[in-house]
Formats: structure tokens, sequence, C-alpha cells
């Protein structure tokens, strides 16, 4: 008896995931206005989604699985009500993204997809040619996504289920199987006249409605950037250190978002959820993997965390962090002994300007130098 999308569906509540969809194999209805935001550079220093075989895998998922005939799309839900607003907005706190509390969520999806696929494999009855993503194949999956009836596509660029909210996960199989009953695409957004997420982003990151420029975006620079935050944006950060959720906690969807089942994305401490900027700020390299160990975070290196403390640090003006962005100021990466400076600065203002010419005076980092200047200027 053939496979149906109906019985794949089923299979995937038995794995644990909240939502399931089947696709045809064919290009994003939305490649073309992919192609246009990369010309106009708005991804930013994330140099692999322009890579020219990437580019050929959207056009034709062929070149990612030879045969492709369809896309099974999954979607499994992460939300947990651990932290209390308060909490997350305490300035003395650095805030993590709600998808990062637990643990990694690619190595969580990925194994329940390898099951997934192999029952396919076994349903069917022979050997299938299958590929399985998690965030990280050369697939525009929330364009995929919608299309296998999973939601639609919001203002925010998030993918959004009227039902459910955003804060889900998205993972896919290729896979060469052909079905008779694909799902409908949801085709209408219902955002209307909404503009609750535009109008929310501190550093205006949408030029417009469904389009989003990442070198203005939080998420962008705290997680991909792995060079110098833009000046002018860092006093929009906040306490964000990891990610950002403000486009996404403002959108009157989210009062349907379902508190996750899945034991793996639930934080076991509050550490993980909105670490003490202080604890960060005075890391080495074995304290903060120690603190972050199986996150989602761990994929940013410590020198990176640091400096999006010291971003935090120079938005909370705090007299408690001074001693250690003193202490950072000999740190040995410059990326990180250039943003203490700049919240030295914000904490300090003139009384900060002996400790930055003696950074200046000392520096052989010319970006570092430059920074030190601008704030003296």
């Amino acid at each position: 008896m053939p496979l149906t999308a109906a019985a794949i569906k089923d299979k995937a509540r038995d794995l644990g995931f909240n939502l399931c969809g089947v696709t045809p194999a064919k290009p994003s209805p939305t490649l073309l206005a992919y192609l246009r935001w990369i010309e106009r550079g708005m991804h930013g220093a994330m140099g692999y989604l322009a890579r020219i075989d990437r580019v050929r895998r959207r056009q034709d998922l062929r070149e990612i699985l030879p045969g492709a005939k369809s896309l099974i799309l999954v979607g499994m839900d992460y939300y947990s009500r651990f932290a209390d607003e308060e909490t997350l907005s305490d300035p003395a706190r650095g805030r993590i993204a709600a998808y990062a509390w637990g643990l990694d969520y690619h190595k969580v999806l990925a194994l329940r997809l390898e099951q997934f696929a192999e029952w396919l494999a076994e349903a069917n009855g022979r050997a299938i040619q299958q590929k399985v993503y998690v965030d990280t194949g050369a697939l525009l999956e929330r364009s995929h996504a919608q299309q296998a009836g999973l939601g639609f596509i919001g203002k925010n660029t998030m993918l959004i289920h009227p039902r459910r909210g955003s804060s889900f996960f998205i993972g896919e199989i290729v896979t060469a199987l052909e079905f008779d009953d694909y799902d409908e695409p949801h085709r209408e957004t219902m955002c209307g006249t909404c503009a609750r997420c535009l109008a929310a982003c501190p550093t205006e990151a949408f030029p417009k409605p469904y389009v989003l420029d990442a070198r203005r975006c939080i998420s962008y620079h705290t997680i991909e950037n792995k060079g110098w935050i833009d000046r002018e944006l860092r006093s929009g950060f906040g306490n964000w250190i990891f990610g950002c959720d403000i486009c996404m906690d403002v959108c009157p969807f989210q009062r349907f978002t379902e508190e996750t089942d899945e034991v793996a994305f639930l934080p076991f401490d509050i550490e993980r959820v909105a670490p003490k900027l202080a604890d960060i700020l005075m890391s080495n390299e074995e304290s903060y993997r120690a603190m972050f160990r199986r996150s989602p975070v761990e994929r940013i290196r410590r020198e990176h965390m640091v400096r999006n403390a010291c971003v935090a640090a120079g938005n909370w003006r705090s007299e408690r962090a001074i001693p250690h962005l003193i202490q950072l100021l000999y740190d040995e990466s410059a990326l990180v002994r250039g943003h203490a400076a700049w919240a030295l600065w914000r904490t300090m203002a003139l009384d900060s300007s002996k400790l930055l010419t003696d950074l200046y005076q000392r520096e052989d980092d010319a970006l570092v130098r430059d920074e030190v200047e601008a704030l003296l200027a």
C-alpha cells in the first residue's frame, strides 16, 4: 500500500512533531525575492547565503538530492514559560532568545528526522534517496513550510501558524518519494494592517514589510556577525546577548503559542535563560564553555559573547560593571577591548577618558584605536 501524506503526519505526531506538511520539491516561490535581497547586500557578512553552489541548490532541489520529488516539513514547539518578564528585562542580566534556552535543537530534531527517514524507507519497502536538514541546508525552509501549509510568512519574515504563533523549529526531509495527496499551500498572509513587529524593532531592521535587513538585526549581530557591531546600533540592543524575540513577542498570533512538551527544550537553570552579565564579562574559555555546554549558544565563541555582553553592559550603565570592563581593556581579543571601551564610555562618560587614553597609547590594533578615537572625539 503506497504511503500517504496522512500516514506521514500520523508518524510525525508519534515522533513528537507538532506540525507536518508535504509539498512537491519545487523551487521556492520567494526565490526571486531572495536573490534580490542578496543583491542588495542585506545578508550582511553571511557570505554562505550568496555562494553560487547554494543558490543553485535553492533554484533546483535536485542539486541537493538527485531525483528529489517531495519535501516533508515538520515543526516542533520550543517555547517555555520558565522565566518572568521582570527577570528577562533585568539590565544586570543578558537576555537569550527563547529558542536557545534548552539543548541544541539541531541535534534533537536531526535525530528525530533520521528516525522519520528510516521509517519512510521501511514503510516503502525499499531504500530511498533522502536527506535530512535542520536549519543547515540550502533551502528557503520558511517558504517551503508555507507551501506545505504550516503557516504564512509574516511582516517580520517569520513563519506564523494561525493557531500556534511562530515559536517552533522547522526541519525537513528531502525525499525521492512522490505522493498523490500533497498539502495545500497557506497562500494568504494574515497580518492585515498590523505592523507591531515593524514598529517594535529597536534597530529598525525592517525597511518595509516582509523584508529584513540583517545588517540592522540584533539576532544577526549577536550570532552571525563575527566582527564589530555598528556603533549606531548598539544602544538599541538593550540586554540581548544571543538572538532577539522582540518582533515575535509583539505579534498578536503569539497569544496562541503552545508550551513545549519536549523536555530537551526546557531550561534547567535561569543562567541558561538570562545569565548575569558579570559572569560573562569575567568568563574565560573554560568557564564560558561550561556555562553553555550543549546549548545552541555554543555556536558562538567566547570573544563574541563577551563582545555582546559589553554592549549590554554599556546599555546597563551600572558601576557594578566597571571593574570587569576595565579588566577587559587588557583582554587578548581586540574585539573585546574595543567594545569594553565603548561600554566604559557609556557608563563613566568623561571619567573614562584616562582609561581610554591609556588604552589608545598601548594599543596596536587599528580598529580598537579607531573606536577609542571616536569615543574621545
